[in-house]
Formats: C-alpha cells, structure tokens, sequence
C-alpha cells in the first residue's frame, strides 16, 4: 500500500516532540500511531494515536479483536507506524498521556485529514 502524500508532513510534525522521560526508571509507556485506511472510499487515510503501558503490537492486535478497543482501529487500522514514535518510547505514564494528545495536534496541523484518538 502507499502512503499517504502528507506522510511526510506527518513523520516531520512527530520529530518536533521529545518526551524528557524517555529511558527513565518507571518509563513503561508508550505511544503508538496506526495508519488508518476507510476501504469504502479510498482517499480517506488517517492517523489513530494511542498510549499503552503494553507492547504496542499486541495492543494493536487487541483493537482488532475488538478487547479495549478504538471503533477507527478496530474497522480501519491497517498497520502500526512505529518510526513515527520511535524516538519518544518508553516513557512515563503522565508523559505519554500527554505526548498522545500533542501527537494528535501536531498530525492535525500538519495537514493529517483525519486523525483519532489522542486523549
């Protein structure tokens, strides 16, 4: 599948944060982003992020079994983007909570069309 034009835009908005936590005594979390793709109309793709004291694979095979999960993940998630996140993971719990938000933000203004989750 190709990626999306504003990938890009998207990969260089993620760059711009830094969780100040990264590799400390305590830093479980992680943040995660999914690639999401509405098969039905075939020019829309976004972008889901999330944050999870888990293994960011298994907690996106969980959203597709539909355990905890996000309704845009589970019926349009199409793959996990870890080198958008890379750089932040792991991190503090209240960290990542607030990366997941700013993350979302970020997407938004750099032209991601449709973004979930993020809070």
């Amino acid at each position: 599948m190709m990626l999306p034009d504003w990938m890009p835009a998207a990969a260089a908005a993620a760059r711009t944060l830094q969780a100040s936590t990264r590799g400390a005594r305590g830093a479980r979390h992680s943040v995660y982003v999914v690639l999401l793709h509405d098969r039905s109309s075939p020019e829309r793709r976004g972008l889901y992020v999330g944050q999870t004291s888990r293994d960011p694979d298994w907690r996106f095979d969980q959203h597709k079994l539909g355990y905890k999960a996000s309704g845009a993940v589970r019926r349009f998630g199409v793959q996990l983007l870890p080198a958008l996140v890379d750089h932040l993971n792991p991190m503090q719990q209240w960290e990542s909570l607030e990366i997941e938000a700013a993350l979302a933000d970020a997407f938004r203004a750099a032209g991601v069309p449709w973004v979930e989750g993020g809070h």
